[in-house]
């Protein structure tokens, strides 16, 4: 049996940062990672598309915990410790800048996740933590004064054990096996399958601002909309998605979306709709594209109101100028199913909030037990916000697991 201090089990973004600040707070504490895989930190090489969002530039806590729909009331305390402010500065602390995107993402200067992963890797060889990989666990025992892990390679103690696995099935388990609630996992940021003639052979149209609710719900969200050759996509999309989770898994993703592609009420846009069919009165109607939305979109739309090719807007009829103002502010898109976002994938569920001290990230369950990341029931949209997260809970644990 190997003995250190502290074991972390997991070898993602999580783990590698509590290892690296428990090292910096206390250098005589020997701490080990434990990854199953070959190497570590898949899943921050494919964050961001590969460029690793680290962060979102959001520096106010009260407004950061709004972009998690599971942790919100929980995570306010915690941010207050440990915020993106202190996320900007650590890494420049080793010599990695961010930088800020118009939407608030932060990425490393270099666009590139590797950048990272060289910067996780760099300090915990000169703070010489060990990482093992390859080394699958299999159970994990509390004895009277320390914590019995046993995985595929052989057996280990030590006096404190953090937990950073992310959504391992696994893993949640066996803490099950100590009396930890588990929430049933469900995935959380995907995008929508449609078939409709209306987004049919449009892949890549965008449409900035729109509002998007699931009928026979509360679920409602707004912002950028992505057409894709599959369905629908983008932050409108995403945040619903995360938002509805759980009602979304209950009805095994199939439901009605209603979208306001214009952000007008009907009756706004049929004034609007009337003065435009006095103003362009002899031009196409579906060549003419309005309210800012792409022309290819806008073709379709005309085309899904009845409204042919060669209509032009004097002799749109009434029952055609609200069937088209109904396309542009009530249109209703049935949902079949999802698709993963990107590479990334995120899941809702994990250790039960109740169970954890938001205070130190240790379980009330058992004491020198403590969790990082999505092994917790908190995660949230798409922007690099469940980065912070998990680097808001490591540092917060390892400061503890250090005193």
């Amino acid at each position: 049996m190997t003995n250190y201090d502290i074991i972390i089990i997991g070898g993602g973004a999580a783990g590698f940062f509590v290892a690296i600040n428990i090292a910096e707070f206390n250098p005589n504490l020997r701490v080990c990672i434990l990854e199953r895989g070959k190497e570590g930190l898949q899943k921050v090489k494919v964050s961001g598309g590969g460029r690793c969002n680290v962060t979102h530039a959001e520096f106010m806590p009260s407004e950061l915990v709004l972009n998690y729909p599971r942790g919100e009331k929980e995570l306010l305390g915690p941010f207050h410790q440990f915020m993106t402010g202190d996320t900007i500065e650590w890494f420049q602390k080793r010599g990695v800048e961010l930088k800020i995107e118009e939407d608030g993402r932060m990425f490393p200067i270099t666009d590139s996740s590797q950048t990272i992963i060289d910067c996780f890797l760099n300090e915990v060889k000169a703070h010489q933590i060990e990482v093992l990989y390859n080394h699958s666990v299999k159970s994990i025992l509390k004895e009277k004064t320390h914590w019995k892990i046993e995985t595929s390679q052989g057996v280990f103690s030590s006096q404190k054990l953090l937990v950073a696995t992310g959504s391992n099935i696994k893993i949640w388990k066996l803490l099950e096996g100590l009396g930890h609630t588990i929430s049933n996992p469900v995935p959380s940021l995907f995008t929508f399958n449609i078939k409709d003639e209306r987004i049919k052979d449009i892949p890549g149209v965008v449409v900035q601002d729109v509002e998007v609710k699931v009928l026979e719900t509360d679920l409602v969200s707004e912002g950028p909309l992505l057409i894709t050759h599959v369905g629908m996509s983008a932050p409108a999309i995403l945040k619903l998605s995360a938002f509805g989770a759980l009602e979304l898994a209950k009805r095994h993703y199939k439901f009605d979306i209603e979208i306001n592609f214009i952000r007008q009420s009907f009756n706004d846009c049929l004034d609007n709709l009337k003065t435009l069919k006095h103003d362009l009165a002899r031009k196409s109607a579906s060549k003419s594209a309005q309210f800012d939305l792409p022309k290819r979109l806008w073709k379709k739309l005309v085309t899904a109101s009845g409204v042919n090719e060669e209509i032009r807007w004097a002799d749109i009829n009434k029952n055609q100028l609200e069937s088209l103002a109904n396309q542009l502010t009530k249109a209703v898109f049935k949902v079949n199913g999802k698709s993963t976002f990107k590479e990334e994938f995120v899941t809702a569920g994990g250790i039960d909030l109740k169970d954890i001290n938001f205070k130190t990230f240790e379980s009330k369950l058992h004491n020198n037990l403590y969790f990082a990341g999505e092994v917790i029931n908190v995660d949230a949209v798409t922007g690099g916000f469940n980065f912070q997260n998990a680097w808001t809970g490591a540092y917060i644990a390892a400061k503890h697991i250090s005193q």
